[in-house]
């Protein structure tokens, strides 16, 4: 056996773990929340990719939870931040504070803030103010944050799951595009059925206790994703994830009929690496080591809905983003 089939042998010995490893996570999440299977796929996904997420949804469908069950089955630090007006950038990051030493000398010393964890819940991040929220996103882009002119890094596994309610917008700050785009993808939390909902007053109205069992470490997270990056990409399906993303803009001859309408800026390059690293996760858990068409279309309304921005007219008929997606993947 020559040493490329044995290299080959180990990688899918590798990428049959990872599966088995993920579907294990979802199962341990699934003992405590019900339903929101495609959610909580999403998540991993992007927690796997190296990306963050932002959860849209109603109140009451399980967000705080998804987020604190994800923590609860990664043996790491967890954080939870309540975005209000008055939140103010030091608040997330941490501050220097006086310290005195021994030898009674005075000195300043960082103090971390809540940002310092492996899994953050920026809860209704759209209520803080735009400094507060760049500087959340500024840790996101950049995995450190600098205070006093230092630079302090986040070490590890380092994922976002930031959330915001689509119906309160008084009071409000929505992000800006430039923003958005730092998000890997954003993940719309649909209402529970009316069996789902069942199984929800089960577990929450008795006396069952439905907790979260086994854990998988922070590091084991940071391989997997790694390992997804080791997953080849025909030239022709990078082709069509390019075409998919030139479709968004309505200059392009790629683009759509509902594009060239409704549609005023498309996706950046940013969202071209999102949808072929979230292909090659998807693929693998699917019990594929090779990326298909397929894969892309089923990343696609997660990468590039938030990435879109809707001209005038798309606004004032309130045409849904992801119809004018669903419309790229038609043609």
């Amino acid at each position: 056996m020559s040493n490329e089939q044995t290299s080959e042998i180990k990688l899918k010995e590798k990428l049959a773990q990872f599966c088995d490893d993920v579907h294990k996570l979802e199962s341990e999440i699934g003992r405590v929340l019900v339903g929101q299977n495609n959610v909580v796929r999403g998540t991993l996904i992007a927690m796997i990719a190296g990306g963050h997420v932002l959860l849209e949804g109603v109140p009451g469908l399980g967000k705080t939870l998804l987020v604190r069950t994800l923590s609860d089955a990664i043996n790491g630090k967890f954080a939870r931040i309540q975005f209000t007006p008055d939140l103010m950038p030091a608040d997330l990051t941490g501050t220097n504070v006086m310290a005195e030493q021994p030898s009674g000398r005075k000195v300043f010393e960082f103090q971390q803030g809540p940002v310092f964890a492996n899994i953050v819940l920026a809860d209704e991040i759209n209520r803080a103010t735009p400094k507060t929220q760049a500087a959340l996103l500024e840790a996101m882009q950049e995995h450190s944050v600098t205070v006093g002119g230092t630079s302090h890094k986040i070490a590890g596994l380092f994922f976002v799951l930031a959330t915001q309610n689509p119906l309160e917008m008084e009071g409000t700050y929505p992000l800006p595009e430039a923003q958005l785009d730092r998000f890997f993808c954003k993940i719309l939390v649909p209402f529970p059925t009316a069996d789902e909902i069942l199984g929800i007053l089960d577990r929450t109205t008795t006396t069952a206790n439905p907790h979260v069992e086994s854990k998988f470490s922070a590091d084991r997270v940071l391989e997997m994703g790694i390992l997804a990056r080791e997953i080849p990409a025909a030239a022709e399906v990078s082709r069509y994830a390019v075409e998919l993303i030139l479709g968004t803009h309505p200059d392009s001859p790629h683009a759509a009929p509902l594009v060239r309408k409704y549609v005023r800026f498309g996706v950046s390059p940013r969202g071209a690496q999102s949808i072929l690293l979230g292909a090659k996760i998807n693929a693998i858990l699917d019990g594929r080591f090779n990326v298909s068409r397929d894969d892309l279309r089923n990343i696609a309304p997660m990468v590039l809905r938030h990435r879109i921005i809707l001209n005038f007219e798309g606004q004032a008929e309130n045409i849904p983003t992801d119809t004018v997606i669903q419309e790229l993947l038609k043609k």
